[in-house]
C-alpha cells in the first residue's frame, strides 16, 4: 500500500474496451490506487449496445458520468488513441474533478475541429464510405498494425477487439479549453510506433508551457507492451 494513494480512470482507444488496461490495473491496484478501466459504449463488453446513436459525446458521457456517479476527486484521467478525443470532452465536464491528464499516444483535438480530418486519408474514405451506406462499425485492423510486439499479445488482442462506432467520428469539437485547467498534463509518446499526427500531437504541447512530455518504448497498445514502465510514468504523472 502506498502511503497515497491515487485515483486512476483510464479511457481505451478505438475499437478497443476496458480489457486492455489489465495488466497496468494489477499494477497499480497492487500499489494501492483505485483503478476504474470504463468500457465506452457499443465496444467490448458493451458492444451489444452498438448502434447509429453512438456519438463521441456518448463516450464522453460515459466516463463523466462514472467520475459523477462514483464521486471521484482528484483523478488522473487518461486516455488512449481516439480516447484523447473523449477525455478532452470529459475535462469540460467535471475538469474540477480532475488533477491530472494524460495523453497516451493520443489524438489531441482543439476547439472546432473534426474528428474525422484527424484520421489517415485510406481510413477517414472507409469511414465516410461506411457512414453513407449506414454501416454501424468498422472492423477493427490487426493487432500487427499497432505494432504489439509479442505473438501472443497479438493474438490476445486479436481475439478482443471489436467494431468501432462509426459516428463517433461525426461532428466538431466544441472545447472552451477546461483541460488548460488541469493542474498536471502529461503526454506520453509510444516509441516503436510510427505515426506523423501522434508526433504533431506530441510536438504541439512540447511547445506549451505546462505541458510534460516524455517516450516508452513499444508499440500503440503501451498498456500491452510496456505495462510495468507505463504503471510507473502513470504513478509519477499522477
Amino acid at each position: 500500500m502506498t502511503d497515497a494513494p491515487k485515483t486512476f480512470v483510464l479511457v481505451h482507444g478505438a475499437w478497443h474496451g476496458g480489457w486492455c488496461w489489465r495488466r497496468v490495473a494489477d499494477l497499480l491496484r497492487a500499489r494501492g490506487h483505485l483503478v476504474y478501466t470504463p468500457t465506452l459504449t457499443g465496444l467490448a463488453d458493451k458492444s451489444h449496445l452498438m448502434s447509429k446513436d453512438i456519438s463521441i459525446q456518448t463516450h464522453s458521457d460515459d466516463v463523466s458520468n462514472l467520475i459523477k456517479w462514483e464521486g471521484l476527486d482528484n483523478v488522473c484521467l487518461v486516455g488512449h488513441s481516439y480516447g484523447g478525443f473523449v477525455i478532452s470532452l470529459v475535462a469540460e465536464a467535471v475538469g474540477e474533478k480532475l488533477s491530472s491528464f494524460v495523453f497516451l499516444d493520443a489524438f489531441v483535438p482543439e476547439d472546432g475541429e473534426d474528428p474525422l480530418a484527424r484520421i489517415s486519408g485510406p481510413v477517414r474514405e472507409g469511414i465516410e464510405a461506411d457512414i453513407a451506406r449506414g454501416v454501424l462499425g468498422r472492423a477493427p485492423p490487426p493487432a500487427a498494425y499497432f505494432k504489439v510486439q509479442s505473438d501472443s499479445d497479438r493474438r490476445w488482442v486479436d481475439s478482443l477487439v471489436t467494431p468501432q462506432p462509426n459516428n463517433v467520428w461525426r461532428g466538431l469539437m466544441r472545447l472552451s479549453g477546461a483541460r488548460e485547467k488541469v493542474a498536471r498534463k502529461s503526454y506520453i509518446r509510444a516509441g516503436l510506433y510510427a505515426a506523423e499526427h501522434f508526433d504533431a500531437a506530441m510536438a504541439k504541447l512540447r511547445a506549451r508551457p505546462g505541458w510534460e512530455i516524455m517516450a516508452i518504448a513499444g508499440g500503440h497498445d503501451l498498456m500491452v507492451d510496456a505495462p510495468t514502465e507505463l504503471a510507473d510514468a502513470l504513478e509519477r504523472l499522477a
